[in-house]
C-alpha cells in the first residue's frame, strides 16, 4: 500500500503588504502549469503580508491590511485551490479577530475549494511580533491519504506543539517560516528533531531573499533530509512523500529500534507520569491519541 503526496515548497520572498492578491493568484497558477502533478503547494509565513521595518510602521501596516478568514480574499484563495484541484497552503495571513485581535494565521485550502483548516500561531516571537496568540492545535484530513498539522515558525521551538499534532494524528507537520535571523541553523536541527521524536514528516518552508534566509527542507519520519534548499535564494523544492512511511516507522521503529508511540505502553503496569509544569499527566491509557497514530 502507498499513500503518495506530491508536494512543492516555494521558498520565495513575501509579496509587498499592499500588493494586489491577484498577483499571488497568478503566481500559483503559473507554478501549477509548470508542475501539474503536484497536489500540495506550500508558501512561507506571511507570504501575502510581507512588510519591512521600522517595526512600528510595519505593525501599523499589518493591522491595516488584516483580513477575515471568511472574507473575500480568502474566498478567492479557496476558489483557486478548487479550480486547480490542489491543496494550497498560502503561508500565513494577518487575521482580524472578532474582538479586534490580530492573529498570524495559517490556512489550508482544499481541492474542493473550501477552507479546510485555519491555525492561529500559538507562540508569537516576543517581543517583536504584534500578534495575539492562538489557543488550539489544528490538524486536517487529506482524504484518501492521511492527516496534516499546521505550525508557524517559532512554534517549532516548543516540542509540545509538534507532539500534540502527532498525538492528534498528523503524519506530516507543515511549519511555515519567515526567519531572517542567525538562528535558522538551529531551526534546521529542530525540524529533524521534531520529525524523529514524533515519527512524522516535517516540512520547514522559509522565505527566501531578501526577506528570509531560506534553507527550506523536508524531513522524513526518521529525521533524514529528503530535499533541501542549500541557499537563501528563491527556489522551489519538489518531492513525493509516502505517508505510509509513518506507519512503517512506527511499526518497526526508527532505525529498526525505537517505537516511541508503543514502548511507553509496553506492559500494563505503568502508572501515569505527573507533568507538574502543565498541571497534568501522561497516561499510558491515552498516550496513543488518534487512531491514526
Amino acid at each position: 500500500m502507498s499513500r503518495p503526496l506530491p508536494i512543492a515548497a516555494v521558498q520565495a520572498a513575501p509579496h509587498p503588504i499592499d500588493a494586489p492578491w491577484d498577483d499571488f493568484l497568478g503566481e500559483v497558477e503559473e507554478l501549477h502549469s509548470d508542475l501539474p502533478a503536484v497536489r500540495m503547494v506550500v508558501y512561507p509565513e506571511l507570504h501575502l503580508h510581507g512588510a519591512d521595518r521600522p517595526v512600528a510602521e510595519r505593525n501599523r501596516r499589518l493591522r491595516d491590511a488584516a483580513v477575515r478568514v471568511d472574507g473575500p480574499q480568502v474566498e478567492a484563495l479557496a476558489e483557486l485551490a478548487g479550480d486547480l484541484g490542489i491543496w494550497l497552503l498560502p503561508g500565513t495571513l494577518c487575521e482580524r479577530g472578532d474582538a479586534g485581535q490580530l492573529f498570524n494565521t495559517a490556512l489550508a485550502l482544499s481541492p474542493e475549494g473550501r477552507v479546510a483548516a485555519a491555525y492561529r500561531k500559538i507562540f508569537p516571537w516576543r517581543p517583536y511580533e504584534p500578534y495575539d496568540p492562538g489557543d488550539r492545535f489544528v490538524v486536517f484530513d487529506l482524504p484518501g491519504l492521511g492527516r496534516a498539522g499546521l505550525s508557524i515558525c517559532y512554534d517549532a521551538w516548543f516540542p509540545e506543539l509538534a507532539r500534540h499534532l502527532a498525538w492528534m494524528g498528523a503524519e506530516v507537520i507543515v511549519n511555515v517560516v519567515k526567519t531572517t535571523t542567525a538562528d535558522r541553523a538551529q531551526e534546521l536541527v529542530l525540524a529533524r528533531a521534531n520529525a524523529i521524536v514524533n515519527q512524522v514528516f516535517v516540512a520547514s518552508v522559509n522565505a527566501g531573499t531578501p526577506s528570509g534566509l531560506g534553507r527550506s527542507l523536508l524531513v522524513d519520519p526518521e529525521g533524514r533530509v529528503r530535499v533541501e534548499a542549500v541557499s537563501e535564494l528563491p527556489s522551489v523544492l519538489t518531492d513525493v512523500i509516502d505517508l505510509d512511511a509513518v506507519t512503517t516507522v512506527r511499526r518497526f521503529g526508527t532505525a529498526g529500534l525505537n517505537r516511541v508511540w508503543d514502548q511507553y505502553q509496553h506492559g500494563h503496569d505503568e502508572g501515569p507520569v505527573p507533568l507538574p509544569m502543565y498541571g497534568g499527566r501522561i497516561d499510558p491509557a491515552t498516550w496513543r491519541g488518534s487512531t491514526s497514530v
